[in-house]
């Protein structure tokens, strides 16, 4: 019995051996990968995360403004052709872009051809005097680039 018990002793020891007495040269074998993981690994990361940052806060090229001009009529048959519903200078033969209401140049009233009966009228007045069409246009909007997402934190879809 006693035999016994002292091998039970005896493997203990071996098995606690190779906790408590650690073979160096294994461990010396696994630093590169230590090195890895615990320098390497958190470089890589910290290279990443600030590229990331970069990205999302470097500074956007601003679009300019350009004020829409005016352009010149079409000719067909030698006479100028006028979009309906758009204003037009037939002094200078010049259409214009929508809501503008005097011309460019000499500060003429432009006239604006009613689309449902083709009726001239001047562009400053809503109303077509002949079939009561209200065409109305607003000048369009000079924003060219979001201010960000809505209200809300929600993107639109």
């Amino acid at each position: 019995m006693g035999d016994a018990i002292n091998q039970i002793g005896q493997r203990i020891l071996d098995i606690l051996k190779v906790v408590v007495i650690p073979d160096w040269g294994q461990l010396i074998g696994l630093l590169p990968i230590f090195l890895r993981v615990g320098v390497v690994g958190p470089l890589f990361s910290l290279i990443a995360l600030l590229w990331f940052i970069y990205v999302v806060r470097k500074p956007r090229a601003r679009i300019p403004y350009v004020e829409p001009q005016p352009v010149p009529a079409p000719i067909e048959d030698g006479q100028p052709v006028y979009p309906a519903g758009e204003p037009y200078c037939a002094f200078h033969q010049l259409i214009y872009p929508p809501g503008t209401t005097t011309c460019a140049i000499d500060g003429r009233d432009l006239t604006v051809r009613c689309p449902k009966c083709d009726t001239g009228r001047m562009a400053y007045v809503d109303t077509c005097s002949n079939c009561g069409l209200v065409l109305k246009i607003e000048p369009r909007i000079r924003a060219l680039q979001s201010t960000g997402p809505p209200p809300g934190g929600a993107a639109a879809a």
